[in-house]
């Protein structure tokens, strides 16, 4: 779902066809639809009942986990290399000591990107250390470390696949929307099924869920690299290995730095989620701490996930090459680590000293006691944030819902197929129509129609807001650099952390669900419109300003177009992100599909949690269909 790729002429209609194909679907389907059920929502005699087969399958698995070869010879194999990995890493992270970590994370970042950055890592760590979450966050680094790493490269492969190849990339872009858009929630049922409670199955829903950006972004550099650049490659004789290496990748180095960064910030955003099965560290102790309503220590535990965002975000995305020192100058760098890591275990251990704890919980559950009593009613003239949320509940989300559930579904079905096929070709129009129908199919017709009202209407809010971020900060580098931090807590801080603020704010209910679903999916839009803004050709600006364009001209006839690709991935992402909170409006009222996952979750109810999300997922192919061009120039 990032650039268009222009299908094969045999895939697109004629434009007479194409003009009068919404009529005569209209002619077809309206009598259809009368005949079959007449108005209202799905009958019941074409739905299909999965609770029995899904069932047996979670029997299946529990009774043939311990003897089936599939799983002793493979799953059991990818399993125990997932546990060995993390343990590796953990007691590596153990055995350099609270100051080894902090000192060869800054020098590490130091070398990486400069000495600001290496400062940063240290006071990241120390930060980490004086908020008593030293152990957790080491925890929490080794099964990231690994995470993250799998991630880049399953993610890095496929991009890399379907960058070169069309039919490669129409193949995997299902399968990408699946591994994205279906709720981590959905399909942790199964692999705890499958892996049991603890680190492989938590390593496991990570790379699924982490993986799919990396991929699309690494799609959309290759595919995107200059044409001129590549013939001129060409031109001198370079194999199509060599044009690769020397072209395709270095003029691709923006979005694949974008794609790790995105992939570290989603790792992270699943540290909570993957504590839910035993994952343990720092989502362990934010999960335990909202158990209890205790805000303070799940920000205590929050803030170091962001910490560990920030840090290897810019490590990563932050490394130039080096000259002269490059070979001579990593063992004094190493020297100086393993110096530090020694004097730490003289002082005092390898775990940041009790002494130097600093307790945060109390004043900010005090701070959130006085937003939940002085905010939430009765402010002056603007009224409290309970009447906001009332507000956007009665005047957006109500009409919203209740208009979608008062067509008639084949009328919906033909609406869905009419925009998919203004956009895009008559099978882009088919796969629309038959993921939308798949929900009714599935039995989830009408929670489908409320979950869909609320995406919308996130959606719509996630990309007012973030276009006109990115603009701004497009055109303003230091306004960029001073978004920066901010999108990477709005990004990397658990949605369970910021639940019970939203919650305190603005009630329990589907408004709130709404600004989860925001907060989540706004950096990626703001992140990926900004990158392909700044990517523009200088020449086109150039030539726009000689001829006296203003520059509101140069944005609306230049740099939009041009930037064109990166912004139907803007808003293919604002779809998945804002698909995959779902799940978190339905532990806040939310109701609908999130709900139903949820609930089959803490049940062990494989049926009604799979096909919850197997519906959400069908959502996300959907408004990819009718928002993404294909078959023709994007």
């Amino acid at each position: 779902m990032t650039a268009a790729v222009t299908a094969p002429a045999q895939t697109r209609l004629p434009a007479a066809v194409r003009r009068y194909w919404p009529l005569a679907a209209a002619l077809v389907i309206a009598p259809l639809g009368l005949l079959l059920a007449g108005r209202g929502s799905w009958p019941a005699s074409l739905s299909v009942d999965l609770s029995g087969p899904l069932g047996s399958a979670s029997d299946w698995i529990i009774d043939n986990r311990d003897s089936h070869p599939l799983f002793l010879h493979f799953l059991g194999h990818v399993s125990n290399a997932v546990v060995l990995s993390v343990r590796a890493v953990y007691l590596m992270l153990l055995a350099a000591g609270w100051a080894g970590v902090t000192a060869a994370a800054g020098l590490l970042a130091w070398r990486a990107a400069g000495p600001r950055l290496g400062a940063t890592a240290v006071a990241a760590f120390a930060a980490c250390g004086l908020l008593g979450m030293w152990v957790p966050t080491m925890q929490t680094l080794a099964l990231m470390i690994v995470a993250v790493a799998a991630s880049v490269a399953l993610g890095a492969l496929l991009g890399l696949a379907a960058g070169l190849s069309d039919r490669t990339y129409r193949a995997l872009r299902p399968v990408l929307d699946t591994m994205q858009v279906l709720p981590a929630f959905a399909y942790l049922l199964p692999v705890v099924l499958v892996f049991g409670i603890g680190v492989p199955a938590a390593v496991l829903a990570t790379v699924v869920y982490a993986a799919p950006p990396m991929a699309r972004l690494t799609a959309l550099g290759l595919r995107g690299a200059d044409p001129g650049v590549l013939e001129a490659s060409a031109s001198l004789g370079a194999t199509g290995r060599q044009r690769l290496l020397t072209a395709r990748l270095p003029l691709a180095r923006g979005e694949l730095l974008l794609g790790v960064n995105q992939s570290i910030m989603m790792a992270l955003s699943m540290a909570v989620i993957a504590s839910v099965i035993g994952a343990g560290g720092l989502g362990d102790r934010v999960y335990q701490a909202l158990a209890s309503v205790d805000v303070g220590a799940a920000l205590a535990a929050g803030i170091p996930i962001v910490l560990l965002a920030v840090v290897l975000d810019r490590t990563a995305t932050g490394a130039r090459p080096h000259a002269g020192l490059a070979a001579r100058g990593w063992p004094l760098w190493g020297a100086a680590a393993v110096a530090a890591a020694v004097a730490g275990r003289l002082a005092g251990g390898t775990s940041w000293p009790a002494a130097w704890h600093l307790g945060i919980a109390e004043p900010v559950n005090r701070a959130v006691d006085w937003m939940t009593a002085h905010l939430y009613s009765g402010v002056p003239v603007v009224g409290g944030t309970a009447d906001w949320a009332a507000g956007f509940t009665g005047w957006v989300l109500d009409p919203v819902r209740d208009g979608l559930q008062a067509l008639p579904w084949w009328a919906l079905l033909l609406a869905v197929g009419v925009l998919a096929l203004l956009v895009g070709t008559w099978r882009s129009a088919l796969t629309a129509v038959a993921a939308m129908a798949a929900t009714g199919v599935l039995g989830v017709w009408d929670a489908s129609l409320d979950t869909l009202s609320q995406v919308l209407a996130a959606v719509a809010v996630t990309l007012v807001l973030g276009f006109g971020t990115a603009v701004a900060a497009a055109r303003s580098a230091r306004l960029e650099r001073a978004l920066r931090p901010v999108l990477d807590v709005f990004q990397t801080m658990p949605q369970f952390v910021y639940l019970i603020p939203v919650v305190a704010l603005f009630g329990v209910g589907r408004a709130p669900a709404v600004a989860a679903a925001v907060v989540y999916a706004l950096p990626a839009v703001v992140r990926i419109t900004t990158q392909g803004l700044r990517g523009v050709d200088p020449v086109a600006l150039e030539s726009a300003r000689s001829l006296g364009a203003t520059g509101w001209q140069q944005l609306r006839q230049v740099q939009l177009p041009l930037a064109r690709p990166a912004l139907l991935l803007a808003v293919n992402q604002a779809v998945v992100l804002v698909l995959a909170v779902v799940i978190i409006g339905g532990l806040v009222g939310g109701g609908a599909l999130g709900y139903d996952v949820v609930f089959g979750l803490a049940q062990g109810d494989l049926a009604t949690g799979l096909v919850a999300g197997a519906a959400i997922v069908c959502l996300g192919l959907m408004l990819d269909r009718v928002t993404q061009p294909t078959g023709k120039e994007a």
